[in-house]
C-alpha cells in the first residue's frame, strides 16, 4: 500500500521541475538527453500528483508536515 509521503511544497517543487524537464526534452526531440529528460520529468511529475515517492519510503524521508497534537 501507498502512503502519501510527500509535503505540498515538495509536491509543488517536484510538479514545476517534472513540467520544466518534461518541456526541455520535448523541445530536444531526439536524443539520449532528450529521452532522460523526459522520462525523469514524467516521474517528478507521477510523484508530485500521487504525492508517494519510492525513494522516500527507501530512505525513510517523509516531508508532509505535522502538526503536534494538542493535550
Amino acid at each position: 500500500m501507498m502512503n502519501v509521503n510527500i509535503g505540498t511544497l515538495d509536491r509543488i517543487l517536484r510538479l514545476v521541475a517534472g513540467l520544466l524537464l518534461a518541456g526541455i526534452g520535448a523541445a530536444m526531440a531526439s536524443g539520449g538527453w532528450a529521452i532522460a529528460a523526459l522520462a525523469i520529468g514524467a516521474v517528478m511529475i507521477l510523484t508530485a500528483v500521487v504525492g508517494f515517492c519510492p525513494a522516500y519510503t527507501l530512505l525513510g524521508i517523509d516531508t508532509r508536515s505535522r502538526r503536534p497534537r494538542a493535550s
